[in-house]
């Protein structure tokens, strides 16, 4: 509610009526397409001064996912989803803040003399903080992943993001690079019967206080 009147749209649908699947119908696929717009679609969430700092790698060939299986619990969404994101925070960088601001100062959203601006205090907030660094990663994986998940929910594919695997495998076996985290996997594809709904929540009395 929202003084007093109900809060209800599309999104907000979307957002209550997801839960995390179990079940996938495995002769289902998503075209390259697909995957691709998911993709572009969770570049869209926040990240920090603009760092875009997330890849994201698009398991979907039976070879891949026999190579991702066992590294990851042997967990059968990793076989049955049309596809598993291994989603990666790259370490916070802040010499790339330039770069990543380009194309807002050429398309005339940001003036020029702006971007010392963000790249100075970002500069400051990073290059000395390795955890600060890991922990930006992980924030941004965690936003794209999220982005993801509720678009696949808005054209009816489940989804599972899943952080039971080997982060040293998985590093090792799909050429993470060095400055990359493997944050979660998230497995998205076509439903089948048997899944749950969404799981009720604690009461927002216990999470919420108001100061």
């Amino acid at each position: 509610m929202t003084n007093g009147i109900a809060m209800t749209n599309a999104v907000i649908e979307c957002i209550l009526g997801r839960s995390a699947a179990k079940y996938y119908d495995p002769a289902a696929t998503l075209s390259d397409d697909l995957i691709r717009e998911l993709v572009r679609i969770g570049t869209t969430a926040p990240t920090s001064f603009h760092l875009q700092n997330w890849r994201f790698i698009a398991v979907r060939s039976p070879e891949a996912k026999a190579r991702l299986r066992p590294i990851a619990w042997d967990q059968p969404a990793i076989t049955e989803a049309a596809v598993t994101f291994i989603v990666c925070g790259q370490l916070a960088d802040s010499s790339v803040v330039p770069e990543r601001l380009a194309p807002l100062v050429e398309a005339g959203i940001m003036p020029a003399k702006m971007v010392p601006e963000w790249e100075i205090p970002a500069r400051d907030l990073y290059m000395e903080y390795p955890q600060r660094q890991r922990d930006e990663a992980v924030r941004t994986g965690t936003f794209g992943a999220a982005a993801i998940i509720y678009a696949a929910r808005s054209i009816g594919l489940g989804s599972t993001p899943m952080i039971g695997f080997d982060a040293d495998k998985v590093h090792r076996e799909f050429g993470l690079a060095k400055d990359e985290v493997p944050v979660m996997l998230l497995s998205v594809g076509a439903l089948r019967s048997g899944n749950w709904a969404q799981k009720p929540r604690r009461p927002v009395a216990d999470v919420l206080d108001l100061v």
